[in-house]
């Protein structure tokens, strides 16, 4: 069953606010920017804010997934595949699109991040995790937990992984870091 199509007057209003807060984000630190701001910004009122957002927390992982996905870096399209090697074209997009907005991953995955964010993105690498395994064929047995347990722990290293490498002072590049993802996602525990 499909998803029912998002009312265009409503995705308009929701893109207007995401490119508020990152237009707004790259003048200044998120944490000045107020809702009110964001409304400005967007030329809508802050009612219309609170209609599609009830944060600025959500609004910002919204703003971020929205950026993934026009640059064809959605990992939630992300198919496990059996042997590691080169990784895919979609990892490599998005190590560079996460490169290109670092300043909001950092905002978003660091110690004051946004909770939302971090567990979206989460899910989605648990649920690559995951596919692997199955891939793989190993199962509870094989791996000595359950699956979720086993998905969820290369999820929180992949995060890990991320969030150093927004922090270092002087990241690899993303083509590297791609590499280095994938070989995580692909390796003998996946």
């Amino acid at each position: 069953m499909s998803a029912t199509p998002l009312d265009p007057r409503i995705a308009r209003t929701r893109s207007l606010l995401q490119q508020a807060l990152l237009e707004l984000a790259r003048e200044r630190p998120l944490e000045t920017i107020a809702v009110a701001d964001l409304a400005d910004h967007a030329g809508v009122n802050r009612s219309t804010f609170y209609q599609h957002y009830s944060d600025k927390e959500t609004l910002l992982a919204d703003a971020l997934d929205a950026q993934a996905a026009a640059g064809g870096a959605d990992l939630s399209e992300l198919e496990a595949a059996a042997g590691g090697g080169t990784p895919p074209p979609l990892v490599v997009r998005y190590t560079r699109h996460v490169a290109e907005h670092a300043e909001l991953y950092r905002l978003a995955l660091g110690e004051h991040g946004s909770t939302i964010a971090v567990a979206r993105l989460r899910r989605r690498i648990s649920a690559i995790a995951a596919r692997g395994y199955a891939l793989y064929g190993q199962d509870e047995a094989a791996i000595g937990m359950p699956i979720e347990i086993a998905a969820a722990s290369v999820a929180g290293s992949l995060l890990g992984m991320i969030s150093a490498w927004l922090e270092s002072a002087d990241p690899v590049a993303p083509e590297q870091m791609a590499l280095w993802i994938w070989t995580e996602l692909s390796g003998p525990s996946c």
